[in-house]
């Protein structure tokens, strides 16, 4: 089975480019420097530092494993050559909420770059999957768990880099 690609915008794969730096170089040599001092203790039994430096080092490495994979399965929107004229990931939207006469702006991004609270939605989002491909001025239909949700598409732009 063939694994997902994961979508990245160039900003979303320099972030995971820098975090696996940081773990690899830094947050690595600080874990090994925490275990070394707490077998210098003595009795690993009752070593709390030492079960606590062991837990965050398989965290590191966890997610270093869990980066690599994310990396190695990447696509990069080139949000230069992002199509303006129909919503696609990499692009800035406005819309507005029918129901509550509401305007929103998103970045549309790929599923692993998501943060609602930072106003990216996930192509495979409902939201998402809704506007992808709508053109300015058309109104979407978006079926949710909480009902029937209608957006008009105000704008198509570049995100900022």
């Amino acid at each position: 089975m063939e694994e997902k690609k994961n979508i990245l915008t160039y900003e979303g794969l320099k972030k995971y480019e820098d975090e696996l730096h940081e773990l690899k170089v830094v947050k690595r040599k600080e874990v090994a420097e925490k275990i070394k001092e707490a077998r210098e203790q003595g009795d690993l039994s009752e070593n709390a530092e030492y079960d606590a430096a062991k837990d965050e080092q398989r965290d590191i490495e966890a997610r270093i494993e869990a980066l690599e994979k994310i990396l190695k399965n990447a696509e990069v929107v080139v949000e230069e050559d992002v199509d303006l004229n129909k919503i696609s990931i990499g692009c800035k939207v406005k819309i507005r909420d029918l129901e509550f006469e509401e305007d929103l702006e998103y970045k549309i991004v790929g599923s692993s770059e998501a943060n609602s609270l930072k106003g990216k939605i996930s192509n495979e989002s409902p939201v998402g999957k809704a506007l992808i491909g709508a053109k300015k001025g058309q109104t979407v239909t978006v079926e949710t768990q909480a009902g029937t949700l209608k957006y008009k598409v105000l704008g198509i732009e570049r995100s900022e880099v």
